[in-house]
């Protein structure tokens, strides 16, 4: 059977407006195998990761070198889904030299592009990120690497002054050459706005079903992630509980001496069962 082509700008591109764009996080080898079998379009390894996967309280304290991890496990699993990296917090505030640094790394990882999140006071930085080669994926709305810094996890556009300074940083993402932008928590009217008004496609997260493709982390879809439940999630499994009961159900059976059973037992032959058994000193 003829292998599926790999995902690039210009297909993800070219759906806009012809097809939604399905996106998840994936953070490690196996559950990318998983995701792109399903077909899932692009793959986000996202810095949510050191929440779900780490334990961290938030994102901030992701760096590089987990980033790189991750992103080189998933691109070992995914053979047909885009594979874009999250730029953590501070691989790309400095100055545009040390963006730019981080982004070859990820891709060397084995992205296929990165994702920074921010709008207009970032331009500079994605263009110099473009320049060296690198496709961008925008980031505007909620902005988890800082908005606990400022006003906490609300939604986004609430007002006409706030959801017209999105739309002038869509378009100055746009121009800066981004291949999408992901919205984050945005009042669905503003994000559909903003679809229409951009030539580039838009991965929504909590900004309703106006944008030109969808975004979850895998943890929070498949009821894995238990310590934060946005509403904008939709539980696709409980796995969770899943999970618990399978693992207390093996501890169980050890302690009982259920398992393992025969079936999941090796033996030797019979010939060297009895020379085995005749050696004196065992």
């Amino acid at each position: 059977m003829q292998a599926k082509k790999k995902v690039n700008v210009n297909d993800v591109i070219a759906m806009k407006g012809t097809e939604k764009i399905s996106v998840l996080t994936a953070y490690d080898y196996s559950t990318s195998l998983i995701c792109d079998r399903a077909g899932v379009d692009i793959l986000l390894v996202g810095d949510s990761a050191g929440m779900v996967v780490l334990g961290y309280q938030s994102t901030m304290p992701v760096g590089m070198p987990e980033m790189a991890m991750f992103c080189g496990a998933v691109a070992r699993g995914a053979k047909r889904a885009m594979i874009v990296g999250d730029m953590p917090f501070g691989s790309y505030q400095p100055n545009t030299s040390v963006a730019v640094e981080n982004a070859v790394q990820l891709i060397k990882a084995g992205c296929d592009a990165v994702k920074l999140e921010g709008g207009s006071e970032i331009i500079g930085t994605i263009k110099a990120i473009v320049d060296a080669g690198i496709p961008v994926m925008g980031h505007i709305g909620l902005k988890p690497q800082t908005s606990s810094l400022w006003e906490g996890y609300k939604l986004q556009g609430r007002t006409t002054v706030s959801a017209m300074k999105l739309v002038d940083d869509a378009k100055a993402l746009e121009k800066a050459r981004v291949f999408s932008i992901v919205l984050e928590m945005i009042a669905s009217e503003v994000a559909e706005a903003i679809t229409r008004r951009v030539s580039v496609p838009t991965i929504g997260i909590g900004s309703g079903a106006g944008c030109d493709g969808q975004v979850l982390v895998l943890h929070d879809m498949l009821g894995i992630y238990e310590d934060i439940r946005p509403k904008f999630v939709k539980r696709y499994a409980e796995l969770s509980k899943s999970i618990f009961d399978a693992v207390s159900s093996y501890a169980r059976e050890i302690k009982t001496g259920k398992f393992p059973e025969e079936s999941n037992t090796f033996h030797l032959g019979p010939e060297e069962l009895d020379k085995f058994r005749k050696v004196k000193k065992i």
